[in-house]
Formats: C-alpha cells, sequence, structure tokens
C-alpha cells in the first residue's frame, strides 16, 4: 500500500512539473487563441446573415451588370464564329450556317425569344427580326445556309449593322449594361460613343436623384437641427413629449405614411384647403403629382433619421460650454455658432449623409407623389427589374446607386471619425 501511495505520488508530482514546464508565453497564446475561437463562435450567426441577405445579392446584383450569357448560351456555334468575324467584312459561310443551325436550335428549345430579347436591347428591331428569321428557317435545312438565305428570310440581314449587333453580343461578359447606365454605346466601329441626344435619359435621372436628394437633406437638417436642439436642452416631460412624436412615424407603415400625403396634398385636399381659409393663397396650388409634395412628403419621412443622430451628440455636450464663452463675454449667438454648433458637426455629419442615402434609394413616395420628371433612379430600377425584366440594366443602375453611396460614405469617414470632425 505505501509502494502504491507512493508512486501516485510521484505520477501526481510528475503531471505537475510537466505543466510547470510548459512556458507561460505559450500558455498566454493558447487562452489568446481560445479567446478569439470563442468571440468568432459568437459572430459567426450575424456574419453569416449578413452574408446572405447583403453581401452576396450585392455581389450578384454587380455580376448580372456585366454577364451578358443569351448569345454564349443558346448560340454557342455562331459565338465562335462571330469571334473569328472581323466585323467589317461580309459574314462568311462558316458563321450563316452556324447562326442558322444555333437558331432553329433554340427555336426549338423556346429560347430564341430570349437571344431576340437581348439584341433587342442593343438595336431596336432586332427581336422582329430574330424570331422571323428562326421560324423561317426552322421550316427548311440550316445546314449549308448562306447570306442569300439570310437575305431572303428578310432583307435587313443585308445590313452589316445587326451582324455587327450579333458579334458585340457574343461575348460572355459585357459592358453593355454599365455604359447604358451612363448614356454611353459601343458603336459599330467598336468605339465607346454617347448615345444620340434624345435617348440620352439615365444621366438626367442621376442628377435629378443627386438634385433631389440634396434639397431633402438640407431641408431635413434645417428642421431636424431645433428639434434635436429642444429635445436635448428642455425639461424631461417636453422631452418625452416631444421624443413620442418624433418616433410616431416608425410606427407607421411608409406606404400608408405616403398614401396619406396624396389625399392631403390634393388641390381640394387638407394642405389647400388650410392655406385658402388661411387667407394666405386664392387658389389651390399643385401640390400632388408636383416637385413641391415630392419635397414635403420626402421631409415628413426623413426629418427624423435626422433628429435621432444630432439629438445623441447633443445630448453629450456640457451646458458648462455656453456658460463659460457667456461668461467671458460672448454674445449668446457668438457663442453658439463658435462653440457650440462645431461640436454638433458629427451629428450634422451622419445626420446628413442618412438622410442623403435614404433620400436617393426611395421609389414610393416619387412614384405616388410626383409626377414623370420628379421620377428618380429608383424608379428605374425597379421597372426594369419587374416591367421589362431587362435586369442587366436594372443591376448597372443599381450600381450606380451603391457607388454613389460608397463614394458619399468615403468622404464622410475621411471628414469625421472617433473624436468627430477633423476641424481645419
Amino acid at each position: 500500500m505505501e509502494q502504491v501511495s507512493t508512486n501516485n505520488n510521484n505520477q501526481s508530482e510528475g503531471l505537475a512539473q510537466g505543466e510547470d514546464e510548459i512556458p507561460l508565453k505559450l500558455k498566454l497564446k493558447r487562452a489568446e487563441r481560445m479567446r478569439k475561437y470563442r468571440a468568432m463562435a459568437l459572430i459567426a450567426p450575424l456574419f453569416l446573415f449578413i452574408l446572405g441577405v447583403f453581401a452576396i445579392p450585392i455581389a450578384i446584383m454587380m455580376w448580372r451588370a456585366i454577364d451578358n450569357p443569351e448569345v454564349v448560351d443558346n448560340l454557342p456555334q455562331t459565338a465562335i464564329e462571330l469571334s473569328n468575324w472581323d466585323g467589317e467584312s461580309t459574314p462568311t459561310t462558316a458563321l450563316t450556317t452556324a447562326f442558322a443551325s444555333d437558331l432553329v436550335k433554340a427555336y426549338e428549345d423556346k429560347t430564341a425569344s430570349t437571344v431576340a430579347k437581348r439584341l433587342n436591347y442593343d438595336v431596336s428591331g432586332m427581336r422582329s427580326l430574330v424570331t422571323r428569321t428562326a421560324r423561317k428557317f426552322n421550316s427548311t435545312q440550316p445546314e449549308m445556309a448562306t447570306m442569300d438565305d439570310f437575305i431572303k428570310a428578310d432583307k435587313r440581314w443585308a445590313d452589316l449593322r445587326y451582324w455587327q449587333a450579333l458579334k458585340r453580343a457574343s461575348s460572355s461578359l459585357t459592358p453593355f449594361y454599365v455604359l447604358n447606365a451612363f448614356d454611353m454605346k459601343i458603336n459599330d466601329e467598336g468605339q465607346i460613343t454617347s448615345v444620340p441626344e434624345g435617348q440620352a435619359i439615365y444621366t438626367n435621372i442621376f442628377w435629378r436623384t443627386m438634385w433631389i436628394a440634396g434639397v431633402v437633406t438640407v431641408g431635413s437638417l434645417l428642421i431636424g437641427f431645433p428639434i434635436a436642439y429642444l429635445l436635448a436642452n428642455t425639461s424631461s416631460k417636453v422631452s418625452n413629449l416631444l421624443m413620442f412624436c418624433v418616433l410616431l412615424p416608425f410606427w407607421t407603415s411608409l406606404l400608408v405614411r405616403t398614401s396619406a400625403w396624396v389625399v392631403l396634398l390634393q388641390k381640394n385636399g387638407v394642405v389647400n384647403s388650410t392655406l385658402i381659409n388661411l387667407g394666405l393663397i386664392n387658389e389651390p396650388m399643385t401640390l400632388l403629382f408636383a416637385r413641391p409634395g415630392v419635397y414635403i412628403a420626402f421631409l415628413h419621412l426623413l426629418v427624423p433619421f435626422v433628429v435621432l443622430p444630432l439629438y445623441s451628440v447633443m445630448t453629450s455636450i456640457s451646458p458648462a460650454y455656453m456658460r463659460a464663452a457667456e461668461s467671458l463675454g460672448a454674445h449668446p449667438a457668438i457663442a453658439f455658432v463658435r462653440v457650440y454648433l462645431p461640436q454638433t458637426l458629427p451629428g450634422i455629419g451622419a445626420g446628413g449623409i442618412l438622410a442623403f442615402i435614404l433620400a436617393i434609394g426611395y421609389y414610393i413616395t416619387p412614384a405616388l407623389i410626383g409626377g414623370p420628371q420628379d421620377q428618380m433612379l429608383s424608379y428605374f430600377i425597379a421597372n426594369h427589374a419587374n416591367s421589362t425584366l431587362n435586369w442587366g440594366l436594372a443591376s448597372a443602375l443599381g450600381m450606380v446607386l451603391l457607388v454613389t453611396t460608397m463614394i458619399l460614405f468615403s468622404i464622410y469617414n475621411r471628414l469625421t471619425g472617433a473624436s468627430g470632425v477633423k476641424m481645419g
């Protein structure tokens, strides 16, 4: 028994000695590694959620803006022959034969309309040209089709412009949609040029979107600043009531709030009737389906998003600064501008950038309140995604908004930081 006890004691001492032999630095590294693993395990669900609902959809959207699978997938032999064609001479027999064979197979597989729709984005009339040619070649033998056979099917094939459009669409990746979003295109000579003036719409829409968002952002700051100041510097009773009024719109659906303005802004609505009864106007103003109505509805939606960041910053500003400035002889207005206002710049920047980014992405408000000249870029994104089903152009326009948002955020990030706005 004594020997067994002695052996157990020796083993325990050996284990303890072995543990003591592990360097302290290695133990700390192991503990730090385990701490990192636990932290990663805690944030993994949030990371996967952001990846699934934010990062991956954005990546898919950006990919769709340059993806061009219609011709390559449905006319594979034609795409190969088009890569060997110079685009200026008469199409070769190998090209016409491959195109006719692929076109007949696409017609049988019911994918010819997909090709026709894509080509029609580039050259108007290609949809009817491709579908008509596919129907005619489907009843013949396309294996030996020549240029003359295509011209017999439709005289428009004699114009190289249609073959050049087919060549431009034969690559698996294309800048077509991105260029279209900037009112540009690749011409028949392969050069990037501006579209005709009568077809250039997206540049004007982009600047219209920036202008409306900018006006609404400035208006939201002018309205939200005094509200936030009153919230931060009044009694708790009044502050709680004001905060309730600020948060109340968040309890109502965006669609309901926007639809309410349709009723209020009509020519015989509450706003016009009130102004007439007060004697401020003699006849109803045009507020609905016009730019003023868009501004009013936007301000109602975005002011709370400006008030909350401003209020958060203002509550952290000690009133002792203003008292000290006034005690040193500064006029209250001068003290406010030179002492209090600079400390609120982080809140002004945060509220302003938040309101601007939300404004450029809103779709419902200008669609219901505004007229044809008040629609913003988001309206056309929704239209191409849901109505015309031109997902490539919708993705390209969405990418324009995304890049604009990232640039604005980068500018804001350069101007502000953990310590507030960088003062010159």
